[in-house]
C-alpha cells in the first residue's frame, strides 16, 4: 500500500461522479447472523458495477456499541466485528477498484464512543478528560448543567450534559454515549489526520465528513440564544483552519472530502468549499424540497449560484440513511423534508409516490455535478413504519416515542424473491423487521421487468455522460414544467403541473421514466430525455 501516482492524484472523476451509499447493516448478510456485512458487499459487487456507480460510501463500519448505528466509534482503526475484520475491508477497497469503483468511508470528528479509549481513561480521571469538554455545572450544588444547549436530535428535549458520580458534567449533542471532543486539543487534531492516513493508505479515496459543522465549540460554553452570530457550537470560524489541514493530508493521496453541512446562510456554506478545504458537500436544501415546480428550480438555481464562485461541483442527493424515502415523502401532502414534522401514520399514496421519484431520479441525473443514490432507492423501497418493540433508533426514544425515528428507512434489502427474508441472508431473521410484501422490490425480481425503477436506474447512470459536463441552460417552457439543456442537442423535461405537456421538438426519445399518453404527450409527474440533433 502507498500513495498513488501524481496522474491519480490529478484525477477528477468526484466532480460528476454517482456515488452509491451503502449502510452495511441493511445491505446484504454475507454470514446468515441477521446483521449485514462486508461479505456480503463484496458478493454484490458485481450488482453494484452493473448498476454502473462510480464510488460507494460507506457509514461508519467501525468498533462500536452500536448505540447510533455505528455513529459512537471506539477505535477508528478496527472494523466492528459485527460486519467483518480489517483485512476483510481492505480487500472489499481493492475488489471494487478493479471494478472501477472508488471507496468513501465516512469520518466522525464531533464525537467519540463513551467506549472509546480515551473516554474511558477520561472517566477515570486521567488526563485525557482534557480531550473532552468537562465542566462542573451550575446551581448551589453544580446540580443544573454548564449550558442549556439544545439537542441536535430532532425533537429531543434530553439534556446534551450528562453528570458523573464525581460532580462534573459532559458535553455530548447527540446520545450520552457519544461524548464531544475538545477540538481545541492538539491531540485531536493530530489524531484525526492519523485516522485518514490510515485509510488513505488502505485505499480509500475519499472521506464523508458527519456534522461536519459542529466540532468547533466556543470555549466559555455560554448558554444557547437563538440567532446570536456567532453561534457557540455551529459553523465556527476555527472549522475552516480544521479542514485546510485535512486538506493539505487529502492532497497527498489525491483523495476527496464530502462534508454534512446543514447550513441556511448559502455565503457560509461555500466557504467550506473553498479550493483549500473541502472538495463537495451534500446539498440538503434539494434534498428536503418538495415536488414543486418553482421550488425545485429555485433550490437548483441557488445551488449552482452558491457553486460557481468557488468552482466547486454541486451534489444532488434525494434520500439518505436518516431522511424519508423519496417514494413515500412524495407521496404525502407535504412532500418535503423536516425532521421537525416527522410523525406516525402520515398518510401516503405509494403509487403516486413511486411515479414522482421515477421523474426525480432523471431530473436528479441529468444535473450538473455529483449525484449519491441512497442504497434501495434504485429499487424504489417506500419508508417502513416498524411496530415501536423493533425500532432501535436514538432519535425515536430521545422524542419520548413521537418521533418515529430513522430505522423506517434502513430496513434490510430485498433480493431475492423467492429466498428466506427475501435474498438480505440466508438463516438468521434480519436486525430490523422486512414488511409484508418486501419481496416485491426484490432484485431478482426487478431485473426481469422491463419497466422496473432498478432497470431504470440502470439505463440512466448508463446514459448520463450524454449531458456532458457543459452548464445548465433552462429553456422555455409551459407552467409547472421543468425543462433544460446541458450538451448541445440534449434536453432533460420534467412536467410537475396537472396535465399533460407537449413536448418540445426532438428528433428520439432517449429515456422516459414513464409512458406518454397516446398522443405522444408527457404526463403529469414524468420526465424525459430527449436528443434534438
Amino acid at each position: 500500500m502507498g500513495q498513488p501516482s501524481p496522474a491519480q492524484s490529478q484525477d477528477d472523476w468526484w466532480r460528476s461522479a454517482v456515488i452509491y451509499q451503502v449502510y452495511v447493516r441493511s445491505f446484504a448478510d454475507g454470514d446468515g447472523d441477521g446483521t449485514g456485512d462486508l461479505a456480503g458487499v463484496r458478493s454484490r459487487l458485481p450488482y453494484l458495477a452493473e448498476l454502473g456507480v462510480d464510488a460507494l460510501w460507506f457509514n461508519p463500519w467501525y468498533l462500536s456499541p452500536m448505540k447510533d448505528g455505528g455513529y459512537d466509534v471506539a477505535d477508528y482503526r478496527a472494523i466492528d466485528p459485527a460486519f467483518g475484520s480489517l483485512a476483510e475491508a481492505e480487500k472489499l477497497i481493492a475488489e471494487a477498484r478493479e471494478l472501477g469503483i472508488r471507496t468513501i468511508v465516512d469520518i466522525v470528528p464531533n464525537h467519540v464512543s463513551d467506549q472509546h479509549p480515551w473516554f474511558r481513561a477520561a472517566l477515570a480521571g486521567g488526563p485525557e478528560r482534557d480531550l473532552f469538554h468537562f465542566r462542573p455545572g451550575r446551581g448551589a450544588h453544580g446540580e443544573l448543567p454548564p449550558n442549556d444547549w439544545p439537542s441536535q436530535f430532532a425533537g429531543s428535549t434530553e439534556p446534551v450534559w450528562t453528570r458523573l458520580p464525581d460532580g462534573d458534567w459532559y458535553l455530548h449533542l447527540f446520545t450520552p454515549e457519544q461524548p464531544d471532543l475538545n477540538w481545541a486539543h492538539p491531540a485531536v487534531r493530530q489524531e484525526h489526520e492519523d485516522i485518514l492516513r490510515f485509510w488513505f493508505e488502505r485505499g480509500v479515496e475519499g472521506v464523508r465528513i458527519d456534522s461536519a459543522a459542529l466540532l468547533a465549540k466556543d470555549p466559555a460554553l455560554p448558554d444557547f440564544v437563538e440567532g446570536r452570530d456567532p453561534n457557540p457550537f455551529v459553523d465556527r470560524d476555527e472549522l475552516h483552519d480544521i479542514y485546510r489541514s485535512w486538506r493539505a493530508v487529502a492532497d497527498e493521496y489525491g483523495a476527496v472530502f464530502v462534508g454534512e453541512v446543514w447550513l441556511p446562510d448559502t455565503e457560509r456554506f461555500a466557504r467550506y468549499l473553498r479550493p483549500d478545504e473541502l472538495h463537495t458537500a451534500f446539498n440538503f436544501a434539494f434534498l428536503s424540497c418538495p415536488w414543486d415546480p418553482e421550488r425545485l428550480r429555485t433550490s437548483i438555481d441557488e445551488t449552482l449560484a452558491e457553486h460557481a464562485p468557488i468552482g466547486a461541483p454541486a451534489t444532488w442527493v434525494l434520500c439518505n440513511h436518516d431522511v424519508t424515502r423519496t417514494v413515500t415523502r412524495y407521496g404525502r401532502a407535504d412532500t418535503g423534508f423536516d425532521f421537525a414534522t416527522k410523525a406516525f401514520g402520515t398518510p401516503t399514496d405509494l403509487a403516486l409516490g413511486t411515479r414522482r421519484a421515477r421523474a426525480a431520479a432523471l431530473l436528479s441525473l441529468a444535473l450538473p455535478g455529483v449525484v449519491y443514490l441512497y442504497q434501495g432507492e434504485e429499487l424504489g423501497l417506500p419508508e417502513v413504519e416498524l411496530p415501536a418493540d423493533r425500532i432501535q433508533d436514538p432519535m425515536y426514544f430521545r422524542s419520548g416515542g413521537t418521533d418515529p425515528g430513522r430505522d423506517g428507512c434502513r430496513v434490510p434489502l430485498p433480493w431475492a424473491e423467492g429466498a428466506p427474508y427475501a435474498g438480505f441472508g440466508s438463516r438468521g431473521e434480519p436486525w430490523l423487521p422486512q414488511p409484508v410484501g418486501w419481496t416485491s422490490y426484490a432484485v431478482d425480481r426487478q431485473q426481469r421487468t422491463v419497466d422496473s425503477m432498478l432497470n431504470l436506474y440502470r439505463e440512466a447512470i448508463r446514459l448520463r455522460p450524454v449531458f456532458g459536463d457543459g452548464p445548465l441552460t433552462w429553456l422555455p417552457a409551459p407552467e409547472g414544467v421543468l425543462a433544460f439543456a446541458r450538451a448541445e442537442g440534449v434536453l432533460c423535461v420534467v412536467n410537475l403541473a396537472d396535465t399533460p405537456a407537449d413536448l418540445p421538438p426532438h428528433t428520439r426519445s432517449l429515456l422516459t421514466s414513464g409512458p406518454l399518453d397516446d398522443q405522444g404527450r408527457l404526463p403529469r409527474d414524468t420526465a424525459a430525455w430527449l436528443q434534438t440533433a
